[in-house]
């Protein structure tokens, strides 16, 4: 009881409302769409709540995107996102545990609640763009050699998630703007899907949630940046 009531006062009422009334959306949307896999709900659930640690700069955000990760890359391989499937199995889910594993090493004044926020230099910038580049390319001819589904959103997706799990391993606030972006990308991928079966509308529900929460976490991440360096 005690764990429980520590973990409520750990949120603001601001980030339990955001929390709790995302669950909600994704619940009502699995029950508005009955053909719903299920796994879709759960990933759903466990994502929005890596987002809210995210948001916080706790390293547990970043063991549950491992988990959402794997479930994600299941729901993409049922419509033949491969490109989906393979950039959240192959690229962020082992970036994933690399993100886990810095944030880990670099607490703020030894909380490991809460990660030491980094700011990189535009020389990295540089470099962080040109291998995004070289990522899309090869990409881009891995995914038409599959047959991929909707094959330029998808490869912008696969752009935008490598800066995200890049900037996010790099500790750096801008991760979330860039997660955001890739959430606007994966909203019109699911929404072309939902076109074809209407179960797939909880999908594009569940990154519209995730999209609100991405934008409050670049937020919250910018407000930590300047208490940590006051």
């Amino acid at each position: 009881m005690r764990k429980f009531q520590a973990l409520i006062h750990y949120f603001s009422k601001t980030e339990l409302i955001l929390w709790s009334s995302s669950v909600f959306l994704i619940l009502l949307s699995f029950l508005l769409f009955a053909g719903s896999d299920p796994y879709t709900m759960i990933a759903s659930i466990i994502g929005v709540t890596s987002l809210i640690f995210n948001a916080k700069g706790n390293p547990f955000g970043q063991l549950l995107m491992v988990v959402f990760s794997v479930f994600y890359g299941l729901i993409s391989y049922s419509f033949s996102y491969f490109g989906e499937m393979i950039t959240y199995l192959g690229m962020t889910a082992p970036m994933a545990v690399i993100a886990l594993i810095a944030w880990l090493k670099n607490p703020y004044h030894g909380n490991r609640a809460e990660v030491q926020v980094n700011q990189i230099r535009k020389k990295e910038v540089f470099w962080m763009l040109l291998l995004s580049g070289i990522v899309t390319g090869i990409f881009y001819f891995i995914l038409k050699c599959f047959h991929t589904a909707n094959l330029i959103p998808s490869t912008l997706s696969v752009t935008t998630s490598f800066l995200a799990v890049y900037l996010t391993a790099r500790r750096s606030p801008y991760f979330a703007l860039l997660y955001a972006a890739n959430d606007i990308v994966l909203i019109i991928l699911w929404v072309l899907a939902s076109l074809h079966d209407i179960s797939y509308v909880s999908v594009v529900i569940c990154f519209v949630v995730f999209l609100v929460n991405d934008l409050y976490g670049f937020v919250n991440w910018l407000k930590m940046q300047k208490r940590q360096q006051e």
